[in-house]
């Protein structure tokens, strides 16, 4: 039995999904932002609840094949693994990040259509320390007013 934590959310893309390289190993780090609403009885009228973001992390072919298919605002699930990334600033602050290592990553297809074009598969290597804290604090820049 494994103790990971595996969650499945579902949201919007928020920022482009950009591929990086790091350690030969392809890889993207993108948020999903995702508002829920509830029927409100006593207005008769939906309301928007706070809207939670999530960066999301996905390696090798997967990374590809995301970098590939999905713009801002497409909507998305996505099922994966929560992780907490730590770094160090430039300044020497000592940063920290919950992230989603995304195993599956797909549009939401009860909100519109896509079509599927399958690709070779590539061998490739273990994810290593690759720029991922540069990363993160590129994204928090990006949605820190969101």
């Amino acid at each position: 039995m494994s103790n990971d934590n595996v969650l499945t959310f579902h949201g919007h893309v928020g920022t482009p999904v950009a591929i990086r390289e790091g350690s030969a190993v392809p890889w993207v780090l993108f948020r999903v932002a995702s508002t829920p609403s509830h029927w409100d009885q006593a207005s008769r009228s939906w309301r928007e609840l706070p809207t939670t973001w999530l960066s999301i992390k996905a390696f090798r072919q997967l990374a590809q094949n995301a970098a590939e298919s999905l713009k801002v605002g497409d909507p998305v699930v996505v099922i994966g693994r929560l992780r907490t990334e730590t770094w160090t600033t430039k300044e020497g602050e000592a940063r920290e990040s919950t992230v989603v290592e995304a195993t599956l990553i797909a549009h939401d297809l009860g909100r519109g259509v896509t079509a599927f074009r399958k690709v070779d598969r590539q061998a490739a290597a273990a994810p290593g320390s690759d720029g991922t804290a540069e990363a993160l604090a590129e994204l928090e820049g990006q949605t820190s007013a969101a």
